[in-house]
């Protein structure tokens, strides 16, 4: 008998489908609102716990989780979850990421509908009895609709806009530009996408890259007059420049279903007439709570009763045994893949990987993966790992091609990591000295040997005396301790490449300092 958990309510159509399991050997039991002393009391007896948003998973419930093999999330959220306790417990993490994908995208284009006839507005005016008829508002077709993130959501709400007649174009940097293609949209610039539209939606995830993505500067480049929705992450968009955009009429209006703080109690945006306020509702209609439930419900029976882990975020696909024997590959292909995702300045439509010498005799599937996520995480909402990895590069449209070579020249054993973008590629090459400690030996045609860890400055400069000690000046000056550096020429074009390891992350002020020196033709940091 396999026993489920249940300590958040999910919906009744879910309920009934796992209580169909009985005959099967599948037995569930209900009760929400534990605390953590609570779940703790009772987890150990359960192979299975499904949640939502109020449990919280903590190191504690899952220490006490002795029998734990599941936590199934009906969402896409999992903050709640001590994911990498879970790993170390051997507990699969599992979501739905797209289940209330439509129900999202609909609500952005419900308040783009509201904002351009005033409907809030209009439905006061009514019940004051002021029949208000002054209160034109504006037709949204032939009007540019601008998506900031294209994923899943983004790309339903581009089908919607379409099929409102609108013009429709999308800002993501990590998406391929056949999928763009694909659905009939036009892949712009951050910069462009502000200065066209009429009407901005926001769907990317809140990470470090996207905090206050929408800022006064964003908005200085507005159309006067275009309006802005967000359904996706506070902290998106600046909400003290959103208020002065608003204040001074540069934006026209603005629908928020997520803030910085929630509820916004205090906000001065609920001050103004221009904006519509949602409770967090992107997920709250009766079809997406259904679907959530159902889809979560399936996912664990299937895994309950085949071991087969659907949407699984944390799960290794091979054999311990070929695991053990890519380890120290894998750690180096994902530190690789960051530094190519650093140095890259357009979406990756392909990735190359190739083990030489030794290296090819290990499994090349899990240094691949290792690759991609180095690649992919911090871009996408959801955590990337060796279960997902693949099928989120496919959604950005990032195909991978693997090999492997038993020569290696140069050293016993090689990883080439090559990425491919629209007009450029870049090849990152790396080694274990010794066996066990990881080097970056060569970026491009750039030999050099670059301990991968901390944070790196990648610079291009033209290879004359000085450089170095310039770039050097600027770092000391602003306080910032050089840890190790690595220079490297080539007879073309008398070009150099400097990797310089810094002992702190080094602010965008001063990184413009570097890249506005006179030799300096580009500098990137890379954190890894």
């Amino acid at each position: 008998m396999k026993k489920i958990l249940i300590s958040d309510k999910l919906a009744e159509a879910g309920i009934n489908y796992l209580n169909e399991q009985a005959e099967s050997g599948i037995k569930i039991h209900i009760e929400t609102g534990l605390d953590e002393e609570g779940l703790c009391n009772i987890i150990g007896e359960y192979d299975a716990l499904l949640i939502r948003s109020d449990t919280k998973v903590t190191k504690k419930v899952l220490e006490a989780a002795k029998n734990l093999k599941l936590i199934g999330r009906a969402g896409i959220g999992v903050d709640n979850v001590d994911i990498p306790m879970a790993t170390e417990m051997g507990v699969i993490v599992m979501n739905t990421p797209d289940a209330n994908a439509t129900t999202t995208a609909e609500l952005a284009i419900a308040h783009m509908m509201s904002l351009s006839r005033r409907l809030p507005a209009a439905d006061r005016s009514v019940r004051a009895g002021k029949w208000d008829r002054t209160l034109v508002g504006a037709e949204i077709a032939h009007k540019t609709l601008g998506i900031v993130g294209f994923g899943t959501i983004g790309r339903i709400a581009s089908s919607r806009g379409l099929g409102l007649r609108m013009e429709v174009i999308a800002y993501d940097p990590f998406v391929a530009p056949e999928i763009y293609a694909e659905y009939g949209v036009e892949s712009v610039s951050l910069d462009d996408l502000v200065s066209r539209a009429d009407y901005i939606t926001l769907h990317c995830p809140l990470i470090e890259k996207t905090k206050n993505l929408i800022g006064a500067a964003q908005f200085a480049k507005m159309k006067k007059g275009a309006r802005i929705i967000n359904c996706a992450r506070g902290g998106l968009i600046d909400e003290k420049a959103l208020y002065d955009a608003l204040k001074n009429g540069q934006c026209a209006g603005a629908a928020l279903d997520v803030y910085e703080n929630e509820p916004p109690a205090g906000s001065p945006l609920l001050e103004l007439e221009n904006i519509v306020f949602t409770p967090h509702l992107g997920a709250s209609t009766s079809e997406a709570q259904v679907a959530v439930s159902v889809e979560i419900a399936r996912q664990a029976v299937l895994f309950l009763k085949t071991g087969e882990a659907v949407n699984a975020l944390n799960l290794p696909r091979v054999s311990a045994e070929d695991l053990n024997k890519s380890h120290d590959f894998m750690n180096l292909a994902t530190a690789l893949g960051k530094i190519l995702a650093g140095l890259a300045n357009q979406p990756i439509t392909k990735i190359e990987v190739a083990l030489y010498g030794r290296a090819a005799d290990a499994a090349v599937r899990p240094v691949s993966v290792s690759a991609l996520i180095g690649i992919l995480s911090g871009q996408v909402s959801t955590p990337v790992n060796r279960v997902n990895a693949e099928n989120i590069a496919k959604r950005q449209g990032i195909a991978l091609v693997e090999s492997t070579c038993k020569d290696s020249p140069d050293y016993v054993s090689l990883i080439k990591v090559t990425g491919h973008c629209a007009d450029q590629s870049i090849s990152l090459s790396g080694a274990l000295l010794g066996g066990r400690q990881p080097r970056l030996v060569c970026i491009n045609h750039f030999d050099i040997e670059v301990v991968p860890e901390g944070t790196l400055i990648v610079t291009r400069h033209d290879d004359r005396p000085g450089v170095i000690s310039a770039i050097s000046s600027v770092l000391g000056n602003a306080n910032i301790n050089i840890t190790r550096m690595q220079v490297s020429t080539v007879d073309v074009k008398d070009q150099a490449m400097a990797v310089i390891s810094v002992s702190e992350p080094v602010p965008d002020t001063i990184m413009q300092q570097i890249c506005n020196l006179t030799p300096v033709c580009n500098a990137k940091q890379i954190s890894l």
